[in-house]
């Protein structure tokens, strides 16, 4: 280590020190039973959304909303009556992290490696998280844990709830012209804040690996965990879907294929700007997904098929799930009570995620042996606003418009805009990397082919034990554990 970075990690030392921050491993975040007992007493009373240092211990998919504390993971099965299809879907619920979505696990992923390695001052320094909404409020919420100043970039057209929030957290907002699909336009506010403000540092979440290794390393055992909990006699791991994004959540589906090579990996996109599917571009509504280039963390040889889902079908559907008259109807289709008031659970890109699976379960004749896991990444209280904008554009939502939009938009779901990958399908996807990162981002050709290759992803995966230890090592050195030891034993409950 050099002598600056030497100086560096000794400030971050200080500062953790004096802010009582103890930082998670990998470890703990994937299994939170490994997690020291003091911290898990002194956590229960904190509320989830606090900025407390000790939320930090609440980026899993293991959080107790109810008790406090830590529990089995947090999934959701959506049965056939609500699907139309015999196959299981299962996700991963995101509303129950802090912020409300799994984003600040992704942004844990890309800050805390440099902090505990000396690559990032929070004295000095100020974190920048250019994101299409959830990714830059993960990041600013772990960044006012930790301590550092955080700059938000996000599109001007996102949801109103992501930036009241950004605001009430106090991080510097930039919104860039556009809407989700207007990726670019974020980018360049990134070579902006480059040449203007040499004190910015910019965890980019589309090609920062620690987005990939955070999913890689808790969202798929975390999977993995659920499936060992719910399989049959006969059950088959069938795959992973997710929306492409930044492509750190497709991650968890390379630790799964790892472990049940049979299965497969979904790549969900809008259909309004189909990029993996036909080279595309436009805009859409689904938010959170950013397109119009492939990132540089996504996996692509080791993706199997491509899913466009039509915004239209996630608007009504968010109607559906969040309207009276949508509750009406599907209890009439037969969908269990249980599941109808955990719908809510779903906002507008899980809705994309939903009907992905839907096209992979009807594409490959999935049966009911058949377990695809997909994630919710957040929930409807992040959109409100839209179901507000609905009812001002479209009017009271009756149960006629309900069953013609379940009809429609869900139990009609077919296999169109959807593509199996082979080979040379897959290679002229992860080419179309190049335009983006090589001829305007500033990578090289011979790291494009680098990620071409399947032992770089593997390589990358090992790595994640290291990164344990250097954060159990940093935190030794700040003492926290050690201090909040003495005195829960001085002051025993």
């Amino acid at each position: 280590m050099s002598g600056s970075r030497k100086a560096v990690r000794e400030r971050a030392v200080d500062t953790c020190r004096e802010r009582r921050v103890l930082i998670p491993t990998f470890a703990e975040m994937r299994d939170p039973r490994t997690v020291d007992p003091t911290v898990v007493a002194a956590l229960r009373p904190v509320d989830m959304q606090a900025l407390h240092p000790l939320n930090l211990f609440r980026i899993t998919w293991h959080n107790d909303p109810t008790s406090g504390g830590f529990g089995p993971v947090n999934a959701l099965e959506l049965p056939s009556a609500l699907t139309g299809v015999r196959a299981r879907i299962v996700g991963l619920v995101g509303k129950h992290f802090p912020t409300g979505a799994h984003k600040v696990g992704a942004a844990f992923g890309c800050l805390v490696p440099r902090l505990v390695t000396g690559e990032f001052d929070p004295t000095t320094q100020r974190a920048v998280w250019p994101s299409t909404g959830n990714y830059c409020r993960g990041g600013a919420f772990d960044s006012a844990l930790l301590g550092c100043q955080a700059v938000a970039i996000l599109p001007e057209e996102m949801s109103r709830e992501r930036f009241e929030w950004l605001e009430g957290i106090g991080a510097e907002i930039i919104p860039t012209p556009g809407s989700e699909s207007n990726v670019k336009e974020i980018f360049d506010a990134c070579w902006e804040i480059r040449r203007t403000r040499p004190e910015c540092v910019i965890f980019n979440q589309f090609d920062e690996f620690g987005n990939y290794l955070w999913h890689y390393g808790v969202t798929g055992p975390a999977a993995e965990s659920v499936f060992a909990r719910m399989v049959r006699p006969g059950d088959r791991l069938a795959g992973w879907v997710g929306a492409t994004g930044s492509a750190g959540t497709l991650a968890a589906g390379d630790y799964l294929k790892a472990r049940f090579p049979r299965s497969r990996i979904t790549a969900a996109e809008a259909l309004q700007c189909p990029t993996l599917l036909r080279a595309g571009f436009g805009a859409h509504r689904i938010e959170g997904i950013g397109d119009k280039h492939v990132p540089w963390i996504h996996n692509v040889r080791n993706t199997d098929f491509i899913a466009a889902i039509d915004d239209e079908a996630t608007m009504r559907l968010l109607r559906v799930f969040n309207e009276p008259a949508g509750a009406a109807v599907l209890e009439r289709y037969g969908v269990p009570p249980e599941t109808i008031c955990h719908l809510p659970l779903l906002g507008i890109s899980s809705i994309c995620n939903l009907l992905a699976a839907i096209k992979t379960a009807r594409y490959f004749e999935l049966d009911e042996h058949d377990v695809l896991f997909t994630s919710l990444t957040d929930s409807v209280d992040l959109y409100r606003t839209r179901l507000s904008e609905l009812e001002t554009a479209q009017g009271g939502y009756d149960e006629t418009r309900a069953t013609v939009d379940l009809e429609r938009y869900l139990l009609a779901t077919t296999t169109d805009h959807v593509k199996e990958l082979g080979h040379v399908d897959r290679e002229a996807i992860h080419n179309l990397k190049y335009f983006t990162w090589v001829e305007q981002q500033g990578k090289t050709a011979e790291q494009l082919d680098a990620l071409w290759s399947p032992s770089f992803w593997t390589d990358l995966a090992a790595q994640l034990p290291e990164w344990d230890r250097r954060i159990a090592a940093f935190n030794k050195e700040t003492g926290v554990l050690e201090r909040m030891k003495r005195e829960a034993a001085a002051h025993p409950a």
